[in-house]
């Protein structure tokens, strides 16, 4: 599908894992041009280190990335309504996406994306199973909105 939106949320429950990788790739893929933002449902948890890991792995920076739940959003100033897109990464995402957004006519999209936390018995085991989650939102991703415009000469 061609065409990027103005603005896209992504959110998933902690905002930790998956939310943070698809906001971070996203930016790399398409560049500044789309204001890109990421949150959770709820705000419990640091960005995981597996997460920073296989990013980096594709040249995403992820560490200084802060959680946020929903309604630190709206606190920090960032109104959903103003999002042209929102893609919920989790069932839970969803469910309060659709919530949030029954006011507003927006789009809420689901990507079922594998949640790899909890996953693997060893470092490399764990490691294998963020790098899933990863390629299955580039994969979502440029099946979406195209080939990243970087590789674009």
């Amino acid at each position: 599908m061609n065409g990027l939106p103005q603005s896209v949320l992504f959110c998933c429950d902690h905002n930790a894992v998956r939310s943070p990788m698809a906001e971070g790739i996203m930016k790399k893929f398409y560049g500044t041009g789309t204001y890109v933002q990421s949150v959770g449902v709820h705000n419990d948890m640091e960005i995981d280190g597996f997460c920073i890991a296989v990013c980096q792995e594709k040249g995403v920076e992820l560490s200084r990335h802060r959680s946020r739940s929903f309604d630190e959003m709206e606190e920090w100033g960032d109104d959903l309504s103003s999002f042209d897109l929102v893609i919920a990464l989790s069932p839970a995402s969803q469910r309060r996406a659709l919530e949030l957004t029954r006011y507003f006519h927006l789009d809420v999209e689901y990507w079922p994306i594998l949640d790899p936390t909890g996953l693997g018995e060893t470092r490399e085991a764990k490691l294998e199973n963020y790098r899933m989650a990863r390629d299955q939102i580039i994969d979502r991703l440029t099946e979406r909105f195209g080939a990243p415009l970087e590789s674009k000469s």
